[in-house]
């Protein structure tokens, strides 16, 4: 007897304990993940609002929709200011609309890199591959695409595009340049924009992850190799090389005049804000490395993912059945989950493993399993036999903390926890290739 006159559970010395995770792994938390570049975010509808990771909904060209950033604000403030400083030597007549001048060029320069974004998002389509969405941000911008190339030579291509259009933009631009006066409103802004896109052409060319051409060399090296993982560790690691010498090499040729300027017209404010933007770029580009590193050693390792050797065994229990008397079976049988039934067998609900925490040990005998339990619904039973992306996928349509995992013919398989599939993901993530 407990001191409320109740008699305490016969079995409290341990086999009521509620099921135990897989003892081999490691910490992690409660939420299936998310696999790379396929993330699955509800986009809001109508043009202006905010997007689920930041940024506002501007449209929706070829069924993508298209997001500016709250950065891209600050870099066309900057934009503005300085090309607004250029035409004050160039068109001091401006005055103050130099400002609104330098604004559209601003806005026209980031319409230039969204058909740079355009063109990878187009090819990516054309080869069936869905794009999530189009980001501009600081320093450029962003085609999410949620699957990768499935040949080097698409990978080429799908990567080429970007660059291409944005040369045959300086080219269009150098035409309409020369068919005005150079010292003209008309004449500064075409100038400045077909050397903008000639500068992001030839920046993305680069062979270093995560720019364009690095995944152009991630393409040939899968050719001559035959696997996408040493392209991408060959192109990720030209990148972090790329990233140094971006950080050093800029500031020494802007200080040596490599750049146009005599060293003496070169102040100290000039220097500070070379260097801080080479840090920038090469912090950026770094970043971009480690990551499509860290990216494609969980796509080497997602197809060991399966539902079946995630899952926890379970036991059929019925749904009037005392918590304490179904966890002492659990625990005879070696099981880790209880699946609530009904009278012919039939899989109905599951019970949470957090609700059973929550019942303290001398009440179980009079809480039965199906208050505990959570009805099936569309989406919470998954096949035994999935695996990868398409696990990930199926469970992130149907958030649940437990899933019921069933054989081809219906048979029940076990329960799947989404926390040992987290457990699983973070293990995958953290072995060394």
């Amino acid at each position: 007897m407990d001191e409320s006159g109740k008699p305490q559970d016969p079995q409290e010395s341990g086999q009521d304990r509620p099921p135990q995770p897989p003892e081999n792994a490691p910490e992690g938390s409660q939420a299936p993940p998310r696999p790379p570049d396929s993330p699955r975010g509800t986009d809001q509808e109508s043009t202006g609002t905010k997007a689920p990771g930041g940024g506002i909904l501007m449209g929706r060209p070829f069924g993508v929709p298209v997001y500016v950033a709250p950065s891209w604000f600050l870099v066309a403030a900057l934009i503005t200011w300085v090309f607004g400083g250029q035409l004050e030597r160039v068109l001091p007549e401006l005055g103050a609309a130099r400002y609104l001048v330098s604004l559209f060029f601003a806005v026209a320069f980031y319409a230039s890199v969204l058909v740079h974004e355009l063109a990878h998002t187009v090819a990516a389509l054309r080869f069936k591959l869905p794009v999530r969405r189009i980001q501009l941000q600081f320093f450029g911008g962003v085609s999410e695409i949620e699957k990768e190339s499935e040949t080097p030579g698409r990978e080429f291509v799908l990567a080429f595009v970007g660059p291409l259009l944005s040369l045959v933009l300086a080219g269009v631009f150098y035409v309409g340049m020369r068919l005005v006066a150079p010292d003209t409103v008309p004449g500064v802004l075409l100038a400045g924009l077909m050397i903008s896109n000639l500068i992001v052409a030839v920046f993305n060319l680069l062979p270093g992850l995560p720019l364009d051409g690095g995944r152009m060399l991630r393409a040939v090296v899968w050719k001559i190799t035959g696997r996408p993982m040493s392209g991408t560790v060959a192109a990720a690691w030209v990148g972090r090389a790329l990233a140094v010498t971006v950080l050093i090499g800029l500031p020494l040729l802007t200080h040596t005049g490599a750049l146009g300027r005599a060293p003496e017209e070169i102040g100290g404010a000039d220097s500070l804000t070379d260097a801080l933007l080479a840090a920038i770029l090469a912090a950026i580009i770094w970043t971009g490395a480690g990551n499509s590193l860290r990216m494609a050693r969980l796509r080497e390792r997602l197809p060991d993912l399966t539902a079946r050797t995630l899952t926890r065994r379970a036991i059929p229990i019925e749904t009037d059945t005392p918590l304490s008397e179904a966890l002492r079976r659990a625990n005879d049988a070696g099981a880790r989950a209880l699946v609530v039934v009904d009278r012919q067998g039939f899989p109905t609900a599951l019970v949470r493993e957090a609700a059973i925490v929550g019942v303290p040990e001398h009440r179980r005998p009079w809480v039965a399993v199906g208050s505990l339990a959570q009805d099936l619904k569309d989406g919470m039973r998954v096949g035994a036999e999935l695996a990868g992306e398409d696990l990930l996928d199926h469970l992130r349509a149907t958030p649940a903390t437990e899933y019921l995992v069933i054989e081809h013919t219906g048979a029940i398989y076990g329960v799947l926890s989404a926390a040992d599939v987290e457990r699983a993901f973070v293990a995958a993530m953290a072995r060394p290739s």
